[in-house]
């Protein structure tokens, strides 16, 4: 709603794929952040495979703990249908930041959470899809350093960081183990309606805007209708517009 009001070209249509656009990039960036465990396990299997394969390795070197690329979580995930076919139809990559991947994982391993998990002497699927949980909570919601990554990556994310990564956090807890590769990951639209209700949504914000801001001038007691911030005045219409829709 806020580009429909910036751009000169006041053409609905165009609205609406600006709209799908920015909710396909939201839901590149769930991906991405599924993405970026299964890049951390990785990099902590080559970092163990590096040791064991040097000149003068130690006992340590040579019997690493594993816990973590046996994790059962991280397998299923990694071994997703439906994570690899979207990699596949959109590839992503955390190549270029191999230096942010390697120093959040120095920091969870160096963590009280990592060291838990990794002198249990026995670990099932739920205490492997636990400490990704943790992990996830602890080291990735509000790390400014990943917010400032994926804010250079793209512009459709600066918004949506908080609210994707609780869709991330909620998909770990609905794995299930007996789903296996077949695990389903959250849909970018529950169905077609769901869709549907976002263009109209769309639809009536742009069309009704007079009728909306008549309403917010209305009930605006105390307060001077002029002195209402340009965006604030935009979501008080999105949210009329979702009460009448």
């Amino acid at each position: 709603v806020y580009a429909w009001y910036q751009n000169t070209n006041k053409d609905l249509r165009t609205a609406e794929k600006e709209l799908l656009f920015g909710l396909q990039k939201s839901y590149d960036l769930y991906y991405y952040l599924l993405l970026l465990m299964v890049e951390l396990t990785k990099a902590y299997d080559a970092r163990v495979e590096a040791k064991r394969n040097k000149y003068l390795p130690t006992d340590e070197d040579l019997n690493p703990n594993t816990r973590l690329i046996e994790n059962k979580f991280i397998g299923q995930l990694s071994q997703n249908h439906q994570f690899n076919k979207y990699l596949n139809e959109r590839p992503m990559s955390w190549r270029e930041h191999d230096a942010f991947v390697k120093n959040l994982l120095d920091e969870i391993i160096a963590s009280d959470i990592y060291a838990e998990y990794a002198n249990e002497t026995k670990t099932d699927y739920n205490d492997d899809r636990e400490f990704w949980r943790k992990i996830f909570k602890q080291f990735i919601l509000d790390n400014e350093k990943l917010e400032e990554i994926l804010e250079d990556e793209s512009i459709f994310w600066n918004d949506d960081i908080e609210i994707v990564q609780t869709f991330v956090m909620k998909s770990i807890r609905q794995f299930s183990e007996e789903n296996g590769e077949n695990q389903r990951l959250l849909p970018m639209f529950k169905d077609d309606e769901d869709r549907q209700f976002a263009l109209k949504l769309l639809h009536d914000t742009i069309l009704n805007e007079q009728k909306y801001r008549q309403l917010i001038e209305t009930h605006s007691e105390k307060w001077a209708f002029d002195r209402i911030a340009f965006l604030e005045m935009i979501i008080m219409q999105i949210a009329l517009a979702e009460i009448h829709t």
